[in-house]
């Protein structure tokens, strides 16, 4: 039986090949250059197709220092480590150790006869450019595995793909396990032509709702429904404070939006107890989680969000509708010591134009100990704005949420004039009551009726 073409091979059959046919430092070869060495030497019998200029083939090329690059576009910066210590996001991991796998990578010394284990994961990157696939979630766990800074390059991997191949144990000197190649990025072979950049796709209004009254009992979720409708590419601010119901809400978000066709939820937790993670685990198990717990070191709990925000970006780009809810802000911000960084996560929500949007739901709390920079931070920049009372919640009033401090940014695209017409009658009686009295009555409106359609049709 004739073989099949060489170019219509999956990447691991071309490596399955060539080692048969005993070509040179196949794993060092892009697609096409193994394709055609492929076709070479079972043409003719000769010899593979030599190494391509610049490619990391000699052992003392790969040795010498790696100079490091300033960081691409999109590149986790809180990932940046000192050559002499290089901590990732909690994982100490000395310098002679990842290294010596970098040299197996880029010099082809890679052994054929070693047992391999099939992985996956989200990749992170250090500032050398090499980095590990977080196999447990997005955050640091033992059986992460090293990828080289040349399957990196190779692949044009970006932090926050998701990697897929084949995984070695850990020689004399490494703490990890090493990536032997790349075999899938994102669901699929690693691309050959250009990649959608998240920065270079276009912008446009979130138009596409996600309603939150599916459950009639989640008068809460309702509210916000009603107020301050989700949609996709918003970014979302809610203003909180303790006790008040931020995680209801947040969890009913997750739930709904994360639970629509082509969505995916991502969840960061800053500084958050241990057992409320996993209650969020619980309660949302289809969702991705970012958690930087309470026992982490501010520096490490930055680097947990650096890489759920480029999961989200990559998402997007991807063409799905990522949902990045985070809580919160206000902690991040003082994890960070600057809110700078508060303000490219919560500025990335967006609607792409042509498919894929990110969603960005943050709280800020009222009563934070960064004295309210991250809202100062990020304040006029939200497309929808949720408010909730703690007093309210104090006093048993639910929801406690203040209707007079509700908005959305372009809600005539998001409700069909009827709708419209209806809210702002609802608006009305609201803004004459005093906040207790307004939330007492949207209460007994949402507790009567089975649906938001339905109040609004009443009203």
């Amino acid at each position: 039986m004739a073989r099949p073409d060489p170019a219509d091979l999956h990447l691991a059959d071309l490596h399955a090949r060539a080692s048969e046919l005993g070509v040179d430092r196949y794993r060092m070869l892009r697609r096409d250059e193994l394709v055609a060495a492929i076709e070479a030497e079972a043409g003719d019998g000769g010899s593979a197709a030599p190494a391509t200029e610049g490619a990391e083939g000699s052992e003392a090329a790969a040795r010498e220092p790696i100079a490091p690059p300033a960081p691409a576009e999109g590149v986790s910066v809180g990932a940046e480590a000192d050559t002499d210590e290089l901590e990732i996001t909690g994982t100490a991991i000395g310098a002679s150790d990842e290294p010596a796998a970098e040299v197996d990578a880029a010099g082809g010394r890679d052994r054929d006869d070693e047992e391999t284990v099939e992985v996956a994961g989200i990749l992170e990157l250090t500032r050398q450019r090499f980095g590990f696939l977080r196999i447990a979630g997005l955050h640091p766990d033992p059986e992460d595995v090293y990828i080289s800074a040349s399957q990196v390059r190779r692949c044009e991997l970006r932090p926050g793909d998701h990697v897929a191949g084949p995984a070695r144990a850990p020689r004399r000197g490494e703490r990890h396990r090493a990536l032997v190649h790349v075999d899938r990025v994102n669901g699929s072979e690693p691309l050959t032509e250009a990649r959608p950049d998240f920065d270079a796709l276009a912008p446009i209004l979130p138009e596409r709702r996600v309603p939150l009254d599916a459950d009639r009992a989640d008068v809460l979720a309702r509210a916000v429904d009603l107020l301050a409708p989700l949609a996709l590419g918003q970014r979302v601010l809610v203003d909180a404070a303790p006790r008040s119901g931020r995680t209801t809400l947040l969890r009913a978000i997750a739930r709904t939006a994360g639970a629509a066709e082509g969505t995916q939820a991502v969840v960061l937790l800053v500084d958050e107890r241990p057992e409320e993670a996993t209650a969020w685990r619980e309660a949302v198990p289809a969702a991705e989680f970012a958690i930087a717990t309470a026992d982490l070191a501010p520096r490490d709990q930055v680097h947990v969000a650096e890489l759920a925000l480029e999961r989200s970006r990559r998402l997007a780009e991807d063409g799905v509708d990522a949902i990045l809810i985070c809580d919160s802000l206000s902690r991040l911000a003082l994890a960070a010591g600057d809110a700078g960084e508060v303000k490219r996560l919560f500025g990335s929500g967006r609607n792409l134009a042509g498919g894929g949007s990110l969603t960005v739901v943050a709280t800020v709390l009222a009563d934070g100990r960064d004295e309210g920079e991250a809202e100062r931070a990020v304040a006029t920049t939200e497309s929808s704005l949720v408010t909730l009372d703690a007093d309210l919640a104090a006093a048993g009033v639910l929801p406690a949420i203040e209707p007079a401090q509700c908005r959305v940014s372009n809600e005539v695209q998001l409700r069909d004039p009827a709708e419209l017409d209806a809210i702002r009658r609802l608006r009305s009686l609201l803004a004459d009551l005093d906040p207790a009295e307004a939330a007492a009555l949207l209460r007994e409106r949402i507790e009567a009726t089975a649906s938001n359609a339905e109040l609004l049709g009443a009203i």
